[in-house]
């Protein structure tokens, strides 16, 4: 059981088509919740890359437009690669602080993009990733589908970290496969700034007994280029996400937020001991379990569309 620490999430713009800037913020956010005392920092969905809140791509159903097309190549070229300048900047930041960091990102992998959770030790660099299994709604037209590969929950001197992205947290399954692996620190980037999304991070921590760190932007219409094709709008004024990041410890209480009252940093103490305090009357993957009932089965392998065999 490790010692107490400090836990940051912040809740910021990033700079959307521009993921190189993006990266130096968010190295400089790391920076400043350091020095404010946390070990573990974590950041919105779609940090790096940008998420395009209001964007429709031109896409009625059933038609696709010469718009649409250029609107995604751009989306596209404003993603980041593994082996890119971005991973660099946020890797140099947690080697000079020391602190772990979960931040969400758009990852290009050929001509597709993943909403993906990239997790950094300071001492390591980059050391994971997760990728959204199920993107939401009109999601699904820009981003690809994950798999049961990049599930990780991963061993700290913080405890047992993992990060599941906006609505994936309603998927009852998927919650399952990380309480299961002894998950103690849950981070849930998002996108979700409604007035629910509170009650389900609440919800979550009673129900893993663990501590539920969540992120999302404050970021307003200005901040997206002149020519961004937005719904709602394009009043630079206008809000498009307002936060409401939080901090809730295993037995429901808040910690911290939700706040939505701009750019923040959020902090939180963690004693890793709640964790197993909570679970001395709930531990939904042991005592509380019901195998002879219910039993879930994840399929961990990568799901590669073309397998190839045999000798070149």
């Amino acid at each position: 059981m490790s010692d107490p620490f400090k836990a940051a999430v912040v809740q910021a713009a990033s700079f959307p088509h521009d993921a190189v800037a993006s990266a130096g913020k968010a190295a400089d956010l790391i920076r400043k919740a350091s020095a404010g005392g946390a070990k573990l920092i974590v950041f919105p969905e779609a940090f790096l890359g940008g998420y395009p809140k209001g964007d429709g791509f031109d896409t009625p159903v059933g038609v696709r437009t010469v718009k649409g097309r250029e609107d995604y190549r751009r989306y596209h070229a404003g993603a980041i690669d593994l082996d890119g300048p971005e991973v660099e900047i946020i890797a140099e930041a947690t080697a000079q602080t020391g602190a772990f960091v979960v931040i969400g990102v758009i990852e290009r992998d050929g001509g597709t993009v993943y909403c993906t959770a990239l997790f950094f030790d300071g001492e390591k660099g980059l050391i994971a990733k997760h990728r959204k299994l199920m993107p939401t709604a009109a999601e699904r037209l820009i981003w690809g589908f994950g798999d049961g590969s990049t599930l990780p929950v991963i061993d700290t001197p913080f405890g047992k970290v993992g990060a599941v992205i906006c609505w994936e947290n309603y998927m009852p399954m998927l919650r399952m496969a990380m309480y299961d692996q002894g998950i103690s620190i849950y981070c849930a980037p998002t996108a979700d700034d409604r007035d629910g999304w509170a009650a389900t991070m609440q919800h979550i921590a009673l129900e893993g007994r663990c501590f539920v760190l969540s992120a999302c932007q404050h970021i307003t219409r200005g901040a997206y280029p002149e020519d961004y094709d937005c719904v709602l709008g394009d009043d630079p004024d206008k809000v498009l996400m307002r936060g409401g990041s939080m901090i809730v410890a295993p037995l429901g209480e808040v910690l911290a937020g939700p706040d939505y009252s701009g750019e923040t940093i959020l902090y939180a103490d963690i004693d890793p001991a709640e964790v197993i305090r909570g679970k001395f009357d709930f531990d939904v993957a042991g005592h509380y379990a019901r195998p002879d009932i219910f039993k879930l089965s994840v399929n961990v392998a990568p799901k590669k569309p073309v397998v190839r065999e045999g000798e070149a």
